[in-house]
């Protein structure tokens, strides 16, 4: 071997602690097709949200679920108007910013205090949300822990009228801790929108599941409608049909 291959081979070969960056944030273009001006206090049609490059808590995607909340947002804007709306598991905070763009009263938008998952929000609500609105708030939460973070930022009985879980039901061991914070900071006639889509369809049982531990928690589920949309990934053709679906309901208390 040549002192110039040598050379060569030590310039371009990566030491043992490499590691390559992170994947660079991207944008989704979510097209509002449902804004009645009487109610909405922004016209805006089009929101460029910006999701994280990648994450282990899937917060890079722009979900069925979250799509399918925003619009039924849009379609519904008395559930949120001049309402007290929390969303838990945010993600990319499609249906935070709608809910805040309709005319929420105030919008607590979290997710798992990841600083990556966070800032990406806060970044969408800053970008998306014009400043002088000032309903919508950003805040770290992990299921089931206090809520003094949360309910400072709202008047009255420090309860939500709305409360969104988009596509969380998939975290089985989760419910109980989903299920409490819900019931205790949903008003007494608020109402939980629970929308998701079983993307592993042998696990289905279990998803559906969190609607019958719901009874355990005082809250009773009304069934909205299941929609069968394009699957958000390519698996087998045997499981299409179930992962194209999107379940919506309603979770209220007894």
């Amino acid at each position: 071997m040549s002192d110039v291959e040598s050379i060569n081979g030590a310039l371009f070969e990566e030491p043992e602690d490499f590691a390559p960056p992170p994947p660079e944030p991207h944008f989704a273009n979510y097209e509002r097709k449902h804004i009645d001006l009487q109610v909405s206090k922004s016209a805006m049609k089009e929101i460029p949200l910006r999701l994280v490059g990648k994450s282990p808590l899937w917060g890079h995607l722009l979900w069925n679920a979250g799509i399918y909340t925003a619009t039924h947002l849009d379609k519904f804007p008395e559930l949120v108007k001049g309402k007290n709306v929390l969303e838990l598991g945010a993600a990319g905070a499609l249906p935070s910013l709608i809910s805040a763009l309709i005319g929420a009263k105030m919008v607590v938008s979290t997710d798992y205090p990841d600083p990556d998952l966070l800032s990406n929000i806060q970044y969408n609500v800053d970008h998306v949300v014009p400043k002088d609105f000032k309903n919508i708030v950003v805040e770290g939460y992990i299921w089931g822990n206090e809520y003094d973070d949360l309910i400072k930022h709202i008047d009255g009985d420090k309860k939500f009228d709305l409360i969104i879980l988009s596509d969380l039901v998939f975290n089985h061991t989760e419910h109980h801790k989903l299920l409490k914070t819900t019931r205790d900071l949903l008003a007494k006639d608020g109402k939980a929108l629970v929308v998701f889509s079983p993307h592993r369809p042998k696990l289905l049982d279990s998803d559906l599941q969190f609607f019958e531990t719901a009874k355990e928690f005082g809250l009773k589920t009304d069934i909205i409608e299941m929609v069968n949309w394009k699957p958000m990934f390519d698996e087998d053709d045997e499981t299409i049909e179930v992962r194209s679906r999107v379940y919506a309901r309603y979770l209220t208390h007894v």
